[in-house]
């Protein structure tokens, strides 16, 4: 099979497709034929080593994954011919940039009906940091008021439609030029943070998920028993002991499968109140094309792997 594989640290450059071995798959897993793959800012930042939650290459990068079952191990959840998306082993290697991937069952969940391939591999880690965040940690519910920081990008244009369909009053911060599109996704406001600070005209609010390492100055509009979502400084002890201080909730999240978070995913998706936007796809021989874009910053939505 083919696979994306990098042997150093370094740019786009060092993801190389080379032939592999087909993984075969243990008690309780299902091999999947990948038809789509998703890429997020972690693979890129993995790649670089920025992140060097691998270890030292070689490697695979990517998570995200939606296909069809071509093998399946007694004691698994699906059948042959099954179409499943998800986001195995994270934060493990899954090498998800391959033509196949081997994955344990509970891991993975049906693809929603009525999209894609494509658009379907756009879910699996940004969904999941959005409802992990907002509805396991946060709870949010009807009348919240909720702000979400990079609320055009990957976890961002997730987390405005599904604090949405929870029945938040969505608050969203993204330039000026992405504002059609927020508000396309359900968000009631939007706020260019490029001209004006979020801290002098909002206030009160009852969530806010953090995306972009500002958890300090968020912590500056939450209401009382407010709680504060970080994706990005999910470790950051300093951080949560002043937002507990200040009587307020922190809520660090760092992403895990969750088969269960797939299937209520999949549910919204599939009744018209989730719909991921896909930017650009590149076949998988382009993988370094697509990082290179990945890492632009200018990224609305997902960016997809064809297979």
């Amino acid at each position: 099979m083919r696979a994306v594989i990098q042997t150093a640290f370094g740019g786009p450059e060092v993801l190389q497709v080379v032939e592999a071995e087909r993984p075969a798959p243990l008690s309780g897993e299902v091999v999947v034929q990948v038809r789509a793959s998703g890429l997020n800012p972690v693979d890129a930042a993995v790649r670089s080593g920025a992140y060097p939650l691998l270890g030292e290459p070689p490697f695979g990068v990517g998570w995200d994954i939606s296909g069809v079952v071509v093998e399946a191990a007694p004691g698994g959840r699906y059948k042959v011919g099954e179409e499943v998306y998800g986001m195995p082993f994270f934060p493990r290697a899954a090498t998800g940039y391959a033509d196949y991937v081997a994955a344990p069952s509970r891991q993975v969940a049906r693809k929603p009906a009525g999209i894609d391939h494509v658009h379907a591999a756009a879910l699996p880690l940004a969904g999941l940091t959005a409802w992990q965040g907002l509805v396991d940690a946060a709870g949010v519910g009807q009348g919240d008021r909720v702000l979400i920081h990079r609320a055009a990008g990957g976890v961002g244009h997730l987390a405005v439609q599904i604090a949405k369909a929870r029945g938040a009053c969505v608050i969203a911060l993204a330039s000026a030029g992405k504002h059609e599109f927020v508000r396309s996704l359900g968000a009631d406001e939007a706020i260019d943070y490029r001209v004006v600070d979020f801290t002098e005209v909002l206030g009160e609010l009852d969530v806010v998920f953090d995306s972009s390492s500002q958890g300090e100055r968020s912590l500056a509009v939450l209401g009382p028993g407010g709680v504060l979502v970080s994706i990005m400084e999910h470790g950051n002890a300093e951080l949560a002991a002043k937002v507990e201080a200040a009587g307020r909730r922190f809520a660090g999240v760092s992403v895990e499968p969750d088969h269960t978070a797939l299937e209520a995913i999949a549910e919204l998706v599939e009744a018209g109140r989730l719909r991921p936007y896909v930017e650009q796809t590149f076949p998988l021989e382009e993988a370094g094309k697509a990082h290179e874009v990945l890492e632009s910053g200018q990224v609305q939505g997902k960016l997809v792997l064809t297979l």
